[in-house]
């Protein structure tokens, strides 16, 4: 079985989603099978709409909700507190959402429906440097 590797280096600038479809799109070749994966503990990747700006906005306000800061009065039990009031609800999330996705390729396309787009969902406020690695088995 034949494989391809790659990695993606994404740049973000706080909580919120960053899409890479057409990163990604661009990296495949062939017919097989990618598995996205990333690197961090406090950030996730989803197959998310990529039509309507609101869902991303929407969802980044879900979780926020979800799991607030530490500052926050109902995350007081929390004891992983010393890299920052977003950091431990960051790993939350991302214990919460996928870290890894698997999306199949047909003849160098991905098999994405029509609004589908891959997302970074960054949990952190500081800009960081994510790192994806994608592989694709053929």
């Amino acid at each position: 079985m034949a494989c391809l590797q790659t990695s993606f280096t994404l740049s973000t600038e706080g909580p919120g989603l960053y899409e890479f479809t057409r990163d990604v799109a661009g990296w495949v070749k062939g017919t097989g099978l990618l598995t996205l994966f990333i690197r961090h503990t406090s950030a996730s990747l989803l197959i998310q709409e990529n039509a309507d700006p609101e869902v991303k906005s929407d969802l980044n306000a879900f979780f926020h909700r979800l799991v607030p800061p530490t500052t926050d009065p109902s995350m007081a039990y929390l004891a992983h507190t010393y890299e920052g009031p977003d950091d431990m609800p960051a790993h939350i999330k991302a214990a919460l959402l996928p870290v890894s996705l698997m999306i199949p390729v047909s003849d160098g396309v991905l098999a994405l429906g029509t609004w589908q787009g891959i997302y970074l969902f960054e949990h952190r406020r500081a800009p960081h440097m994510r790192q994806v690695v994608a592989h694709l088995s053929r």
